[in-house]
């Protein structure tokens, strides 16, 4: 039986696939990125499965531009098709992590947020703790909400802003996850460390684990 997770984020570089990476050690996951949009050094699948030593399952669309995955996509001469990313079928809990925030667009139709809710997953959404995070994340959670999506709760990244993240829970009547710390070196030991702040019961339960 497959037990998926959502990993989205208010926006793109905000930590989303360390934290990918943490959760599916943590949940002995399999990690999958539908779409990868902008290749670095590493992908983030890459990236996930050196961190997590899992297993990571291939992009359902590999781009090279760093952009927003309908204009990569077109940068290649191709038209991202969510009817090819319908959610694996794994043995266990399953890890996938969007790309960008959630109304990037995946071609000129549809957003990443309405292929978000086609899936029907419980969902967790990364939300940076730097000055801004409110408005974005509380549109966030409203985009969630209007597709009817399961908001399994807010994970916070970055450094402890108490007030502004009690503010985001107030409003957004979320759950909070906890915090997760940008870290200078990205271990599997650190990963572990930083895990004993976010409330994996909430997320097991979420999940049906």
């Amino acid at each position: 039986m497959t037990n998926p997770v959502i990993v989205t984020g208010t926006d793109t570089e905000i930590g989303k696939t360390v934290f990918s990476a943490g959760l599916t050690r943590a949940l002995k996951a399999t990690y999958w990125k539908p779409v990868q949009s902008g290749i670095e050094a590493e992908t983030d699948s890459q990236i996930v499965a050196r961190l997590s030593s899992q297993t990571t399952l291939p992009e359902g669309y590999l781009l090279q531009l760093p952009a927003s995955p309908h204009l990569s996509a077109e940068a290649e001469g191709v038209e991202i098709d969510p009817n090819v990313l319908p959610l694996p079928t794994v043995d266990g809990p399953l890890v996938v992590e969007g790309a960008g925030g959630l109304l990037v667009p995946l071609n000129r139709q549809v957003l990443y947020a309405d292929l978000i809710a086609d899936w029907g997953a419980p969902v967790i959404l990364c939300a940076r703790t730097k000055l801004g995070t409110i408005n974005h994340t509380l549109l966030s959670l409203a985009a969630l909400r209007e597709r009817n999506c399961t908001i399994l709760g807010v994970a916070f990244i970055g450094d402890a802003e108490p007030l502004v993240e009690q503010t985001i829970i107030d409003f957004g009547k979320c759950a909070p996850l906890g915090r997760f710390p940008v870290m200078d070196s990205v271990t599997p030991d650190a990963l572990d460390q930083a895990f004993t702040n976010i409330d994996m019961d909430t997320i097991r339960r979420g999940m049906n684990l």
